[in-house]
């Protein structure tokens, strides 16, 4: 049946969107007033999302509470955790929920049509038929709730979200964040906090948290989105008869207010926390923060981004120099958010100082000025919208499928008029229109309107308050105390009473039948085939080059590796430094701003990593094989200038520029500070490993708290130290980058291979060579591996807890039943006793053929707690029993994980990664095997693999310094982090 035959929708609009090789279509659910978008296409990861319209009225986090809370149980699916329950148990290649500032969305995909069917009916039933109603344990689990085990105890606060915004709270950059759109934005529901502001959150009851739902979750106020290759009229009927049919229209006040522009920029200063052995001197945060039209303007959503490359986030871009220049803080950020009604452009100065404030708007006024009266860089412009065409056509988003992404942006206009919801989807005409602008003043006139001339903008500035946690944890505290002593004995056992009450419903089992309503795949609907390996060793003179032949509309995909093996260990810092440095400073023939833009001006982008392929041959021996690789990507007529820009690179960069060097230690102190706040959980789990697994311990000196110590002594006395760091970068240089050290990863259709064999016998002979080759000393890297046990103090909120070790040290074997292992540990007894009774946002393991396991926490309020829990696993698996349908769960979703659909990058990196690794197919072959026909007894054999690694006794924390202080017998090591 043909969708415009379907009785129950109105068809308003339909839209070719050949951009993105796409058929769209906008429909009106005629009953119940749901909004409906299909992008028809021949993608088999397909997805489907349902969104609503959530504006907050206040900062409890009541979006964010929710979207946690309709994803635990409803009327067709009753069990706690059907969303757990489709982890485990489904093919999904994507399965979240996400709150904004002004909306909700429930997201999923997957290549598997009754899969993506089943995925489609649990998130519906969910979002209007949730169990809230029936368990205000929901609320009290996922929001917040008063802890009170004993009535002799103290009272806490505790709740999933809760802890989840405490530990975002905890983080400068999120803050900043937060009070930047608060503070253009103080009279619409962008004036709070959607995610809820821990302070805040406690106030949210019951009621109020029902009656949201029932204000706006209500097809009149839905979003439907359908994308890929499926039947979409049998789908829409569907919709209809099952759920969208028995709703009426009803008109649900939801828009998004627009801000009345302000008549003179405001000012906003607010603290955040650092701990108590961190400097506050040059530790502020300023930002110049402007409004910039709506996002309904397409060629002004795309202008910005543009000159958002072109003025702040290209290295050299004039805003960036200027403040460096100016000395006016050591890590320049900025960012374009048109992710909502009215987008903002900020310019960010962080490790700055409160009375830089004046001369920091001064500098960025005076240097746009400059620019409108001189005209802009035309170069960095080009650069610039070639870098977002690129990007927008190869539609390349990493593990998200492209169809999530594509619909994620169609909010940003259909949210705001549902008239225009494909308007962002329709980008190459407008990239056009910029790039037909490139010789007028059309770019300067945008800065001199929106930065210049536009008051509706704020500074804000974000000042370090010392031990400001422990000040604000110690008022909570005595707040909650206070509170307790002025009730009754009868009240406090009735808080004793919930909390058990609470636990109970927690540990209580869900009823068999109830987890029967789940669908689940059977083993029968998963291939035993593998992903198909694409390696061709081919002969370039003396390269030896690795070829993945795969389609790739006319792009080309080329790794540069060079070998490591001769690095020294004390070099492995430097090596780092090296990485960091390469592309973002001067060479012969380039300033490094002028380099960047003539890369993305003719190309797909350049970047440098360092790689890590152990040899799963040779596990017990701990061998391993790093790397030195230079990537690019362009269309095959660009390949010439793409070897060109990466010889120039490595050969020409000018390593003993002191100021540029100062300048990128300074920035890379500062985004390793940043991540490891975000990412606390890895950075834990890579400094722990790295007590006992030389590779871990090569990669946390290159890339973790190893590097970081290194890099933030460097950067503190860096003229003491410059000569030996441009030495050791020189010497680097000459000893890696030769041509008898090299080896090409090159991803492309056959059409593609002449190009590039041409252009590898440049780098090897002529006047485009790399060095020449030496003889190849002794390999001299061996690494030291030292247990330490460390807690790094920050002034975090929550931990972030990591327990490791290496099995195969301890006796064990790797077995492909550790897969299985994974999802049951991260969404079963993890998930049961760190998340749901622990309160923490998130906890994950892993397991690897070299034999390294670990278990994490994430923004985890307990510490002692979480590894008393870590200690239970081997009993836990001892006991584990379960029968062949939740054991059919498991597999299917260690499958989903493994079998994701890839793009050609991604299969020309899989491809190399086996190769480098000495991966085999059949390897692949008996893992897949191994997965497939697991039993339960099988998953009972791992209690010995969890014993091995927990015997290690590695553990690392990252988190709250009152917790580790209050446990630091814990540890044999513990330090203030920054």
């Amino acid at each position: 049946m043909n969708i415009k035959d379907l009785n129950a929708y109105e068809l308003i609009q339909e839209a070719d969107l050949s951009d993105i090789k796409s058929k769209g279509y906008l429909l009106k659910h005629k009953k119940s007033g749901a909004r409906v978008l299909l992008m028809e296409n021949d993608d088999e990861n397909k997805v489907f999302t349902i969104g609503f319209r959530t504006p907050p009225s206040d900062s409890t986090g009541v979006p964010h509470i929710m979207e946690h809370s309709v994803l635990c149980g409803s009327k067709n699916f009753p069990v706690k955790d059907p969303f757990v329950e489709l982890v485990k148990g489904s093919l999904n290649t994507f399965l979240n929920a996400m709150t904004y500032p002004d909306k909700t969305v429930y997201p999923v995909a997957s290549c598997n049509d009754k899969d993506f069917q089943n995925l489609m009916h649990v998130y519906m039933d969910a979002v209007f038929y949730p169990n809230i109603y029936q368990h205000d344990e929901i609320f009290r689990q996922e929001g917040w709730s008063y802890k009170l085990e004993d009535a002799a105890e103290k009272l806490e606060y505790n709740g999933v979200v809760y802890n989840e915004m405490k530990g975002a709270f905890s983080s400068p950059e999120g803050v900043l964040d937060r009070v930047i759109l608060n503070s253009l934005f103080p009279d619409t529901s962008y004036a709070n906090e959607s995610g809820g502001d821990p302070e805040v959150i406690p106030e949210l009851t019951y009621e109020q948290f029902l009656d949201f739902h029932r204000k706006y979750y209500h097809p009149s106020n839905s979003y439907i989105y359908l994308y890929g290759d499926m039947d979409m009229a049998e789908k829409l009927e569907w919709l209809d008869k099952e759920y969208l049919s028995t709703f009426d229209k009803d008109k649900v006040d939801s828009e998004i207010q627009y801000q009345k522009p302000f008549d003179k920029v405001i000012e906003v200063e607010q603290e955040y926390s650092i701990s108590s052995e961190e400097s506050e001197e040059d530790n502020t945060y300023l930002s110049y923060n402007k409004v910039i039209g709506t996002s309904l303007d397409e060629k002004l959503y795309l202008a910005f981004q543009i000159l958002d490359y072109a003025l702040l986030s290209a290295p050299g871009a004039p805003l960036k120099k200027a403040l460096m220049d100016a000395e006016i803080g050591k890590d320049i950020m900025g960012s374009y958010d048109n992710g909502i009604y009215q987008p903002i452009f900020s310019v960010i100065a962080k490790n700055a100082n409160v009375e830089q404030k004046e001369k920091f708007i001064q500098v960025i006024e005076d240097t746009l000025r400059d620019i409108v009266n001189n005209g802009m860089d035309k170069k960095a412009l080009a650069a610039g919208i070639n870098y977002h065409e690129f990007r927008f056509r190869e539609a390349d988003f990493g593990n998200y499928p492209k169809g999530l992404m594509y619909g994620l942006q169609l909010f940003d206009s259909w949210l705001y008029d549902e008239t225009k919801p494909f308007i962002h989807m329709q980008a190459i005409p407008t990239f056009e229109f910029l790039k037909g602008q490139l010789d007028t003043d059309y770019f300067e006139n945008l800065i001199q309107k929106w930065l210049l001339d536009n008051t509706h903008g704020s500074i804000v500035v974000i000042k370090p308050e010392q031990g400001r946690t422990a000040r604000m944890d110690k008022e909570l505290d005595e707040k909650l105390q206070t509170y307790k002593a002025s009730l009754s004995d009868e009240d406090i056992q009735n808080l004793v009473e919930r909390t058990k009450q609470l636990v109970e419903y927690q540990e209580s089992e869900d009823l068999k039948e109830d987890m029967e309503k789940i669908p689940v795949l059977g083993r029968d609907d998963i291939s035993k085939e593998i992903a198909p390996i694409y390696n061709e060793e081919i002969k370039v003179g003396d390269v030896q080059m690795v070829h993945h032949n795969v389609e790739t509309n006319g792009i080309g995909y080329v790794t540069l590796m060079f070998d490591l093996s001769e690095v020294e260990e004390k070099q492995l810092p430097y090596l780092g430094l090296l990485q960091a440095v390469l592309g973002i400073i001067d060479t012969t023939h380039y300033e490094y701003g002028e380099l960047f833009n003539e890369i993305n001006v003719h190309t797909g982008g350049i970047g440098t990593s360092l790689e890590l392929y152990p040899d799963v041959r040779h596990v017990k021996e701990k061998a391993f094989r790093a790397t030195f690789e230079i990537k690019g990507k362009a269309l095959y007529p660009k390949m010439d200038v793409l070897f060109k820009m990466m010889r120039e690179i490595l050969m020409e960069s000018k390593l003993d520029d002191e100021k540029r060097l100062k300048e990128i230690l300074s920035m890379t102190k500062s985004r390793l500070q940043m991540g490891f706040l975000s990412s606390g959980h890895t950075t834990a789990a890579l400094r722990a490993l790295s007590y006992a697994s030389p590779l871990s311990k090569f990669k946390d000196d290159t890339d973790g708290i190893g590097y970081y110590e290194v890099v933030k002594d460097i950067e503190e006395h860096f003229t003491e130290k410059k000569d030996e760091l441009i030495a050791n970068l020189q010497k680097l240089a000459r000893q890696i980058f030769r041509t008898d050290n090299m080896m090409v990863s090159y991803t492309s259709s056959t059409e593609g291979l002449d190009v590039v064999k041409k252009e590898i016998e440049n780098l090897v002979s002529g006047e485009a060579a790399l060095n020449a080759g030496t003889t190849r000393e002794e390999a001299k890297c061996v690494l030291h591996c030292k247990k330490r046990n460390e807690g790094f103090k920050t002034s975090s909120k929550v931990q972030y807890v990591a327990r490791v070790g290496n099995f195969i040290d301890g006796g064990a074997e790797y077995d492909g039943a550790l897969q299985i292992l994974k999802v049951i540990l991260s969404y079963d007894y993890l998930w049961q006793n760190v998340r749901v009774k622990g309160g923490a946002y998130g906890c994950m393991s892993n397991f690897n053929r070299l034999g390294e396991g670990y278990l994490i926490s994430y923004r985890d309020p307990n510490l002692e707690r979480t590894m008393e829990v870590y200690e239970g696993v081997v009993d836990y698996l001892k006991n584990f029993m379960v029968d062949e349908r939740d054991m059919n769960k498991y597999i299917i979703g260690t499958m989903s994980n493994i079998d994701r659909p890839m793009n050609p990058a991604a299969k020309g990196d899989r491809s190399m990664n086996l190769y480098m690794n000495h991966v085999s197919a059949e390897m692949i072959r008996k893992e897949r095997a191994d997965i497939l026909n697991a039993q339960q007894e099988d998953i009972r054999k791992l209690a010995k693999v969890l014993e091995a690694m927990l015997a290690a006794k590695q553990i690392c924390v990252i988190g709250s310094e009152e917790k580790i202080e209050a446990q630091k017998e814990m540890f044999d090591e513990v330090r203030t982090l920054f």
